[in-house]
């Protein structure tokens, strides 16, 4: 993505993106052949924004889903979170990191059927040995904002497939992540639940600012949101609704000292 000079004297700098992708790439060695799938991929996603990432079946956007999620890392280029490149991170810092900063929201809830709504939604704070009080709050708060207050003590297998998706949606925020990615999140359910979670997905992006990535195959989730990345043979070749280059800080030249008045 293209940049601009620098900042306008006198106004401020553009507030810096919360994701950047530079140049990513990624292959995989298969048959004894190497496989493209990523092919320099850029762009920059900014707080609270919400974006979808389409293409046709193969293009890349469950693997660069899962990059920017660091559950994979990339063969060339980086993902920058807030400056900092993550796909260099080693794994004890990655898991802490994509603990506490991202959201997954993927096809299939992965529910856990021995535990209840309540106990899926806690388990990520759980592990992050969070007091289990505050666990259970949390989830608690969130299964109410889903609409799940009074389905809280039941099973997956006792709830819909478009409850165990909102109880799959509730636990990917429990740890108030800045960065919710979600992979076909409509594509199990039928149509008319899955335009619940559309709504959903707008309701918690205005309750909370989190910034969501969306990969999506459902035409009338991608229609909805602010921003589309299409993705074609490992590349971007359209961004709809892209903010602004980016402006990078710089300092102001400092103004010509006053001509003097006449006569001194």
């Amino acid at each position: 993505m293209t940049e601009g000079p620098g900042t306008v004297a006198g106004q401020p700098a553009a507030e810096a993106p919360l994701l950047r992708v530079r140049d990513l790439r990624k292959a995989f060695v298969h048959g004894g052949k190497q496989l493209h799938v990523l092919r320099g991929v850029d762009f920059v996603i900014r707080r609270g924004e919400m974006a979808a990432i389409v293409g046709a079946s193969g293009a890349g956007k469950s693997t660069l889903l899962h990059i920017i999620g660091t559950l994979d890392a990339p063969t060339a280029g980086s993902v920058e979170f807030d400056g900092r490149d993550v796909s260099r991170m080693d794994g004890r810092s990655l898991a802490l990191f994509r603990n506490r900063t991202i959201g997954f929201v993927f096809q299939f809830h992965h529910l856990l059927p021995e535990f209840n709504a309540l106990e899926n939604v806690m388990l990520p704070a759980i592990i992050a040995r969070r007091p289990r009080d505050e666990a259970r709050s949390r989830a608690d708060r969130l299964l109410r904002e889903v609409g799940l207050g009074e389905r809280t003590t039941h099973r997956p297998s006792e709830l819909s497939g478009g409850e165990q998706q909102r109880v799959a949606i509730a636990r990917a925020l429990v740890m108030e992540p800045r960065l919710l990615l979600a992979d076909e999140p409509t594509g199990n359910i039928d149509s008319q639940t899955a335009s619940g979670i559309h709504e959903l997905f707008f309701s918690l992006n205005r309750q909370h600012g989190t910034t969501m990535i969306v990969v999506t195959h459902d035409e009338r989730l991608a229609s909805k949101l602010p921003r589309r990345l299409e993705i074609r043979d490992g590349q971007i070749v359209r961004d709809t609704g892209a903010p602004p280059p980016l402006v990078e800080p710089s300092v102001a030249p400092e103004p010509p000292p006053p001509v003097p008045a006449a006569g001194d």
